[in-house]
């Protein structure tokens, strides 16, 4: 069986790991609960707040894929199993059932937020664990406070 070798030993691995496996977490759930938003969304905003959602569905699938390959360049393995996705996300959950357009807002915003902070965290802790993850969490972290911008603009 053929193994994959770090350019990365140590500390520097465990740090890249953990930021690129949260960020990971954190995109995954994203495009779940974006697309179950998107599903139930009702209200007088709804047009625009569906289409908004799926923008952030289809940046959550890219990004995520692009950093599980990077986790796997690095010879570590990337975990998007549903079971890792529930124990370790950080994101609220939306409630069953129609999302009035306002309250989709507000949760998105909060959401595009949180993962924004934690973007920025890992950015911080890439700087010199590994400069390249951290070029790509900077292009994550772009579209998310894009869209963070793009939903707050909403309410």
């Amino acid at each position: 069986m053929a193994t994959i070798n770090s350019p990365l030993s140590g500390d520097a691995k465990t740090t890249t790991g953990t930021c690129l496996q949260g960020a990971l977490v954190d995109l995954i759930d994203l495009s779940l609960v974006a697309k179950q938003m998107h599903w139930n969304v009702i209200g007088p905003n709804f047009r625009s707040v569906h289409l908004q959602l799926d923008e952030v569905v289809t940046l959550a699938r890219r990004h995520t894929d692009i950093l599980a390959e990077r986790m796997s360049a690095l010879g570590m393995n990337a975990d998007g199993r549903s079971a890792t996705v529930s124990k370790s996300s950080q994101l609220a959950q939306p409630e069953s059932g129609w999302l009035e357009s306002g309250k989709v807002v507000s949760a998105m915003t909060d959401v595009l937020g949180g993962i924004g902070r934690r973007m920025r965290e890992r950015i911080d802790l890439t700087e010199e664990s590994d400069p390249s993850t951290q070029d790509l969490l900077i292009a994550v972290n772009q579209d998310i406070e894009k869209q963070h911008w793009m939903f707050q603009a909403m309410s």
